[in-house]
């Protein structure tokens, strides 16, 4: 059974990490104020501020065709990338001469940059606390439906939160043993929303010749009753090169809460008075809504994700299909930086098409090996 069964019984170790808490709350903080072009470069230099960064050049690399299935190094970074046009429409036809990539804010050479195919390995989430759990039939359909979107050799795998951290199905290809697992999906209580992201960031993807991706039905908010932090759990995703996709419920929850504070607000003041209680925490409940959605934004575009929003649980279908879709039609650039240096440090990247109109999104950068 995976290490990470049930998080009560593990210990989370902090020691090793590369980023000051500090510098990935800024990451977060700009992540969701910045621009959809300006985003990587901006969110990452508060990572930079805090580190000193060392100059690199990449060296040539040979020739491999474009449908090879990518073989990495531990000297090569690999960089998925999504690019939208301004409508929103993936785009599919670029090629190796319409990209730039900058690293630590040296371009590297248009010549050491290919476009390959990479499987995906992918972490499905579901957050089985009681904001979710009436849908579990609405998430079983769809992840169902998203697994015979992705390419033969893609895997999956199956994780649930609530107040543990459950593996129900290590990875595999197998839409039966996923369907299977899917099953044992059952409701929780509390959210250990960051324990689960560090430690599938932690202890589940090791293959570096894969592109990795999480996929998470959450609302995202934190009981409180876990070890990890949101920061702790983001620099853990970095240094695993991991996309995080969520799929929020805060819209659904937000319309069920505004919907019953104005019913109890359009009550005589003398029964507004009663019910003080009630709308105070229905207040506090969509403050703390919105503050969720600006993490979560934060979180998927430093990872180079996606936060989508639906309106209804019946939506789910929708969602969990245009996520397939952007799995299926990602970008795969890799570089080998000149610098061989094995200390560790965080390196930002930022990724540049010769149509400005594009839209990328990719994450905010990724750490050295360390010897």
């Amino acid at each position: 059974m995976s290490p990470f069964f049930f998080i009560s019984r593990l210990p989370i170790r902090v020691a090793g990490f590369r980023v000051l808490r500090t510098s990935l709350a800024c990451v977060l903080s700009l992540c969701v104020l910045g621009t959809s072009r300006g985003l990587p470069a901006a969110a990452a230099v508060a990572v930079a501020r805090q580190q000193k960064m060392e100059k690199s050049s990449p060296p040539a690399t040979p020739e491999i065709d474009d449908d090879e299935v990518i073989k990495v190094s531990t000297t090569e970074v690999l960089l998925p990338v999504t690019v939208r046009d301004a409508a929103g429409r993936l785009v599919t036809t670029l090629e190796r001469g319409d990209f730039q990539v900058w690293e630590n804010g040296r371009e590297q050479p248009l010549s050491d940059l290919r476009l390959r195919r990479v499987p995906v390995d992918v972490m499905l989430m579901v957050d089985a606390s009681s904001s979710v759990a009436s849908s579990l039939d609405d998430f079983r359909r769809a992840v169902d439906e998203f697994a015979a979107r992705l390419a033969p050799d893609d895997r999956m795998s199956l994780l649930k939160f609530d107040d543990r951290v459950e593996l129900l199905q290590d990875w595999t290809a197998s839409r039966v043993q996923l369907r299977r697992s899917l099953k044992r999906v059952t409701p929780g209580m509390f959210t250990r929303f960051h324990d689960a992201l560090y430690l599938a960031a932690r202890e589940a993807f090791k293959d570096a010749r894969r592109r990795h991706a999480v996929v998470v039905l959450t609302d995202g908010i934190d009981s409180g009753r876990g070890h990890a932090t949101l920061e702790m759990a983001l620099a853990a995703l970095l240094e695993a090169g991991t996309s995080v996709y969520v799929i929020s419920n805060t819209e659904i929850e937000r319309a069920r809460k505004r919907a019953e504070l104005d019913t109890l607000q359009s009550e005589p003041l003398s029964t507004q008075r009663f019910n003080g209680l009630r709308i105070g925490d229905l207040r506090e409940s969509l403050r703390v809504l919105d503050a969720s959605e600006r993490n979560l934004a934060g979180l998927t575009a430093a990872t180079g994700g996606r936060l989508f929003k639906p309106q209804s649980f019946a939506a789910l279908d929708s969602v969990y299909a245009e996520v397939a879709e952007e799995l299926r039609h990602q970008y795969a650039l890799y570089y080998m930086p000149l610098d061989k240096t094995r200390d560790g440090r965080f390196r930002r990247v930022e990724i540049k098409t010769s149509d400005p109109s594009l839209r990328l999104s990719a994450r905010i950068g990724y750490f050295a090996p360390r010897s």
